[in-house]
């Protein structure tokens, strides 16, 4: 279900009757449905039609996940350079 579907339902709900509507979305099963029907839609787009995009999809999720992972040790680099600058170090 998309984002912009479950606003506007959620858009035309009074506050007491949300809790009753999102509580069947938040259950297990429907979390394994909805990620099952993800990777078949997936599974359909692009494996089926023997599209290249799957491989795209795994060199961009690794770079932006090595560039995630290597994130905080960059920054504390950035910031060890930074206060030895402001302390007359090198």
């Amino acid at each position: 279900m998309s984002m912009r579907k479950v606003y506007s339902e959620l858009k035309g709900l009074k506050v007491k009757e949300v809790p009753s509507y999102v509580k069947p979305m938040l259950s297990m099963n429907y979390v394994k449905s909805t990620i099952q029907r993800g990777l078949d839609n997936y599974h359909a787009k692009y494996i089926q039609t023997n599209s290249i995009d799957p491989l795209y999809h795994v060199c961009f999720g690794g770079m932006i996940f090595s560039y995630l992972v290597a994130l905080p040790e960059e920054r504390r680099h950035l910031e060890h350079q930074q206060h030895a600058k402001e302390h007359g170090g090198h």
